[in-house]
């Protein structure tokens, strides 16, 4: 068979320039949705918190436009704007305009490089409708505008300056965005984190679209960073802070434990979040085990005869960030967000194994502390494991669910739906109405255990934790496995109340402490079922806010209709249920999504942690903004 098709040397496309980058945004910046476009402000930005690793810039000032251009500005080196030797033009056309060019490939320039991790300047610069830079440095003021990806003007000088920096301002291209607004909260949350990890750099945020501005400056670091995470929580004693610096590598790491039952550690590696963790948690893991097991043996609180603490004992309630700095990091993983040097892990062990131990020797009352949490842990451990064990077991088993799960026909996990529903009404309703091909309900009867109150031995044990576990099929912890989730879509569908608002917080603390990687791999959503039932004649329509009732009154007039307000599901019948909320055609979900840890923490150690008096007082501030509470 001949192919009338020539694939030949002419065949072969060239695209010059950044045109690939245009042409395939998303290999460079993930998406072309919010998270790809807010990765535009991160790459400039990096560009600048690279300047401040390197000791030459103490500020950065982040601006959204009323246009929904971003301008940031730093008072770094400014980028070089000599001719470049090899190129024959200016540095700074080289660095915009030219995929992998930059100082961070040179050590001499840079000694670490948050910015290797990411795709340039070059790429913003290519999705973008237009980008001006200005730079200050030679003792002048330097500018150049480029529209998408091309250069619009020549370098040009201007002024006289003595002082030194670079401001760049971009707008996004909307050929290539779908939309362009920008999200306040994630910028807020991104930056906030940078300063954390960047002692004594002060970060600003400014809105004019809202007037809404922010400054961050954290001269405590990572050890502010910890004492924000445990914010609200009962802490046993002040934050641990250590550091040590070598040739290729600076590592910070700040401890402190709390009551609770929960880990929360956060590791990073060049201010990048590794979510994967990598050889940096690892080594930190296995030393701080290590040194607790000899400071128990030492202390007698673990007998001759006594098992080894073990990695989960002294985890429970330990709230660690680790922040590694370093040369030429390697990044591994399914989103490129795990350390791989392997390097990094003895060197995190050996700083660890020292600075820990010389800590505990002056401080004998915060070990004690530590101690006598992490072994009364190992000593309910033998509870968890069985539980544990009792929970794999029914995971592994087909048999019918305390919950009644209606499961679906579909067995490719991708394709299929759990909706977790409140209640055996509106569980009825849900599985009439459903589509068994691929959507399971999952009943529940009552409200479930509040797990931040609870041990993992206790929260094992409650019927209807033990049921939505066996329907995932990851198990929980140390246990979880992602790769058995049955249903990638995990769909929390409650009654529009009080109650339902109850069981949705804890469901979602049980997601958060225990599967923390279905929200964060975005498999976790809420379901939208509407207020209201909005009837005029022939007339039906559904309001799913007070505003959209008042909308569609407006529209079709106040004469002769009449509302029903839905206090439950179960007020629907399966038709209605099907079309509003559970139809993929037409229903509205809500993904949940982890942005930031750090107010993750505090809300749900707030609403539902042990202490009462922050959360009466949260009650009290935030009472005024309830505008429907049903009694």
């Amino acid at each position: 068979m001949v192919d009338n098709h020539q694939y030949n040397a002419s065949s072969i496309t060239v695209l010059e320039g950044l045109e690939a980058v245009r042409r395939r945004p998303a290999m460079y910046i993930g998406s072309t949705g919010e998270r790809g476009l807010h990765h535009l402000v991160y790459e400039v930005v990096d560009n600048s918190i690279d300047e401040a690793l390197a000791g030459c810039c103490s500020r950065i000032d982040v601006i959204i436009n009323r246009d929904n251009s971003v301008t940031v500005i730093d008072n770094g080196r400014g980028i070089p704007v000599d001719i470049h030797p090899k190129e024959g033009r200016p540095a700074l056309e080289v660095v915009m305009m030219t995929l992998h060019a930059g100082g961070k490939f040179d050590s001499g320039t840079y000694r670490v490089s948050g910015g290797l991790h990411g795709v340039g300047v070059s790429v913003v610069c290519a999705l973008s409708e237009w980008m001006e830079v200005e730079i200050k440095r030679d003792g002048y003021i330097w500018r150049q505008r480029y529209e998408r990806g091309k250069k619009a003007t020549e370098l040009e000088r201007g002024e006289e300056t003595s002082e030194t920096g670079t401001r760049i301002s971009f707008k996004p291209d909307e050929k290539i965005f779908n939309n362009i607004e920008w999200n306040y909260d994630v910028i807020s949350q991104r930056l906030r984190e940078l300063a954390y990890l960047n002692k004594g750099l002060l970060i600003s945020l400014k809105d004019e679209r809202t007037e809404k501005e922010e400054e961050f400056i954290f001269e405590g670091g990572i050890v502010a960073f910890v004492e924000g995470l445990n914010k609200n929580k009962r802490v046993l004693h002040n934050p641990i802070y250590i550091s040590a610096d070598s040739e290729k590598m600076s590592l910070e790491v700040c401890i402190q434990y709390n009551e609770g039952y929960t880990e929360t550690v956060l590791s990073f590696a060049n201010n990048i979040n590794t979510i994967e963790g990598g050889a940096h948690l690892v080594g930190f893991r296995s030393s701080l085990t290590r040194v607790l097991n000899e400071q128990a043996r030492a202390l007698k609180l673990l007998k001759e005869s006594d098992q080894n603490l073990e990695g989960e004992d002294v985890r429970e309630g330990l709230t660690a960030v680790i922040s590694i700095k370093i040369s030429n990091p390697e990044f591994e993983g399914q989103t490129k967000t795990k350390l791989g040097n392997p390097e990094v892990r003895p060197f995190v062990e050996s700083v660890m194994s020292e600075k820990l131990s010389e800590y505990f020797a002056r401080e004998k009352d915060t070990i004690r502390a530590i101690l006598q949490k992490v072994v009364t842990a190992a000593r309910a451990r033998e509870a968890a494991r069985k539980a544990r064990e009792a929970a794999r077991k029914v995971t592994s088993e087909s048999i019918t669910l305390p919950g009644k799960l209606a499961d679906c026909q579909e067995r490719d996990p991708r394709k299929s739906e759990l909706y977790i529903v409140e209640g055996q009404s509106a569980g009825g309703s849900a599985k009439q109405g459903r589509d068994r091909r691929f959507q399971a309900i999952l009943p529940l009867r009552g409200k479930i255990l509040n797990v931040e109150k609870s041990t993992l031995a206790r929260s094992l044990s409650n019927e209807e934790i033990l049921a939505i576990i066996t329907a995932l099929g990851t198990g929980v912890g140390d246990s979880f496995d992602l790769s058995k989730l049955r249903y990638h879509y995990v769909i929390i569908m409650t009654d529009a109340d009080i109650d339902g608002a109850h069981l949705r917080t804890l469901l979602l603390t049980f997601f958060y402490r225990y599967t923390r990687p279905l929200i964060e791999n975005g498999h976790i959503y809420i379901a939208q079922p509407p207020l209201y039932l909005v009837k005029k004649g022939n007339i039906e329509r559904y309001a799913y806010s007070d505003n959209e009732l008042r909308n569609i009154i407006t529209e079709i007039g106040e004469d002769g209709i009449m509302v029903q307000r839905y206090k439950g599901l179960g007020e629907m019948n399966p038709e209605q249920l099907w079309q509003t909320t559970m139809n993929p055609e037409t229903r509205v979900m809500l993904k949940v999504a982890l942005e930031d840890a750090e107010k993750a923490e505090t809300m749900f150690t707030l609403l539902m942690g042990i202490d009462v008096e922050p959360r009466r007082k949260f009650i009290e501030e935030h009472a005024t903004f309830v505008r429907n509470l049903d009694i």
